[in-house]
């Protein structure tokens, strides 16, 4: 079994198709066929489903993808770490990152480091705590911010800091002067929320679920500044961090009732090499916090 093998097994395998796994990897389609048929012959196993225009994993592929994944970026891993030794530094930060985030916490962090580390590069993806976990995982990522509870066993995460969920109204809305509030009366108004795989969205699905609530998400967006308008204007209402209230003119965040609080952290494969340049990041990240 070879490396080779591997890249070209995995490439058929994300693309489901050999024509496009071929562009990907940059060789014949015929060829990326043969390797693939050598490579089951040699296995004595089938791999894939071929059906006209697709192909799919068959049981055998489903247990090879999980170990090829893991190898090829082990294989990745050990290439940065060996580069690094002769002073070939990576330079750069994968990092994925909540919209709110995104938004309101990483661009003073990020402006800061660039200014202690010119020669650093970061890239800042921003993606769902479900998505983010994702990447991780498949070493799309280098390091992400996710929500500290159930995390994968193959992922270490260093507390970042606790943030309150609070509903969020136009200023000048009816429910603009409350206090508190409760799920069952947010729940009564038009709603306004991320998609499935923020947190945040997740959590309310949750709290709908538990407690029989109808939720009227009459707009859904990944958009926060869409979110914003849509709340300004007094379209609808939503539920954001409570950092984001705290930059915003024209919106009022409102505790909920029980309050709502989440840990977030920064993440990183626990076998993953983690370059100069990304436990710099990490070590900035933790003093500016």
């Amino acid at each position: 079994m070879e490396s080779k093998q591997l890249k070209h097994f995995l490439a058929v395998a994300k693309h489901g198709n050999f024509t496009q796994a071929a562009k990907e990897i940059h060789i014949a389609q015929p060829a990326l066929s043969i390797s693939i048929k050598k490579f089951e012959q040699s296995l004595g196993v089938v791999l894939f489903r071929r059906q006209e225009k697709r192909v799919s994993l068959t049981k055998e592929g489903e247990v090879l993808l999980v170990h090829a994944q893991r190898v090829i970026q082990q294989l990745h891993d050990a290439t940065l770490a060996i580069d690094e030794l002769k002073g070939l530094k990576k330079g750069e930060v994968r990092l994925g990152a909540p919209s709110m985030m995104g938004s309101y916490f990483f661009p003073r962090v990020v402006m800061a480091f660039k200014s202690q580390y010119p020669d650093l590069k970061l890239t800042l993806v921003e993606a769902g705590t479900r998505s983010i976990r994702k990447m991780l995982l498949e070493g799309e990522l280098d390091l992400g911010v996710i929500n500290c509870d159930d995390v994968p066993d193959d992922l270490h995460v260093d507390h970042l800091f606790t943030s309150q969920m609070v509903a969020v109204v136009g200023s000048e809305h009816e429910l603009a002067d409350k206090q508190t509030i409760g799920f069952e009366e947010f729940f009564e108004y038009e709603l306004v929320m991320f998609k499935h795989g923020y947190f945040h969205r997740d959590f309310l699905d949750q709290i709908s679920e538990e407690n029989g609530l109808s939720m009227r998400s009459s707009f859904e967006t990944n958009l926060l500044p869409m979110i914003l308008s849509i709340v300004k204007q007094e379209f609808a209402i939503t539920a954001l961090l409570d950092l984001v209230t705290e930059y915003e003119s024209g919106i009022v965040g409102i505790p909920f009732s029980p309050p709502v609080t989440l840990d977030l952290g920064l993440a990183w494969r626990k076998q993953g090499y983690l370059s100069i340049a990304d436990r710099t990041f990490i070590e900035f990240v933790k003093r500016y916090v």
